[in-house]
């Protein structure tokens, strides 16, 4: 469902398990993170109505998705620490050519976006059924599926803002290339790393 051309590697939950503190700490700044570029299509997107009222409503999910990883880590007598560069994404990022028309520009950064979104989900699926602690897996399940919606959503604009056949190409590319960073990951406690 996710198009991804190559799956995380289930060890990679081993890793996680080692320090569960330090995946929370990177998961909410994710979720914070997703709250930035929803909170950036807006402001940079503004005559795009349909798109604003899709990321304000996202905003408000992903601030609340913020605070439940915040609660869990304060639950669990931990603080939350600093933010880490994010690999994943700074490569992520590389793509696409800077500059375009405003059209181009949108169209890329929902197709990042759809990408960042499948793998969180793929990665948040993995989570929930290998993860020996069991209220976190739960937790990583009810994520998961909010994750898929989004992947979805970004997807649909980007079709629906530039042209069908030009974006479908483009995301095959994209997939292809997102398949060459994550087989150079998954040695770290990120959701991305």
């Amino acid at each position: 469902m996710l198009g991804l051309k190559l799956p995380t590697d289930p060890r990679w939950v081993n890793i996680v398990e080692k320090n569960i503190e330090e995946i929370l700490t990177d998961h909410a700044f994710c979720e914070q993170k997703a709250t930035s570029t929803a909170i950036s299509l807006i402001v940079s997107f503004p005559e795009y109505t349909e798109l604003v009222q899709e990321m304000v409503a996202l905003v408000k999910e992903e601030i609340s998705h913020f605070k439940l990883v915040h609660d869990i880590i304060i639950e669990r007598g931990w603080t939350l620490g600093r933010d880490r560069r994010d690999d994943y994404v700074v490569e992520l990022l590389k793509f696409f050519p800077k500059g375009g028309s405003r059209t181009t520009q949108l169209v890329h950064r929902l197709l990042y976006a759809a990408l960042i979104e499948a793998r969180s989900c793929e990665r948040f699926r993995l989570l929930s059924e290998e993860l020996k602690d069991k209220e976190l897996a739960q937790f990583y399940k009810k994520l998961m599926v909010s994750e898929a919606n989004h992947y979805t959503m970004f997807l649909g604009f980007a079709r629906q803002f530039g042209d069908t056949d030009e974006v479908n190409a483009k995301w095959k590319d994209l997939l292809e290339y997102e398949a060459k960073i994550i087989s150079n990951l998954g040695t770290s406690e990120a959701i991305h790393g």
